[in-house]
């Protein structure tokens, strides 16, 4: 089953699982989000239990390499963000994972 979710599709589930309004059930989803993202621009973590913890890594400045042509050039340190799934969602993932 390859089935991804919207935000949208996310939107619509919690306005009928908890008989929500579509806009008070969009504003509920984006000041979820806009926390989580606010949290990691300033350096924090976020930890949902059962579920997992997204953190922000730093990947060093490096040189890399167009492998077309071989040329080198450099890459600025950039930030990312780690998802660390809990071991529910481990267990839950590789039993389905593939059918």
């Amino acid at each position: 089953m390859n089935k991804s979710v919207s935000k949208s599709e996310i939107i619509e589930t919690l306005a009928n699982k908890f008989r929500l309004s579509e806009s008070q059930s969009k504003q509920a989803v984006e000041s979820i989000l806009n926390l989580m993202i606010d949290t990691l621009a300033n350096d924090g973590n976020i930890e949902i239990r059962r579920f997992g913890s997204f953190h922000v890594r730093k990947r060093d400045a490096r040189i890399a390499r167009n492998p077309k042509t071989g040329q080198k050039f450099n890459i600025d340190a950039q930030y990312h963000v780690h998802f660390k799934p809990g071991e529910p969602l481990r267990i839950k993932v590789n039993q389905y994972a593939g059918n």
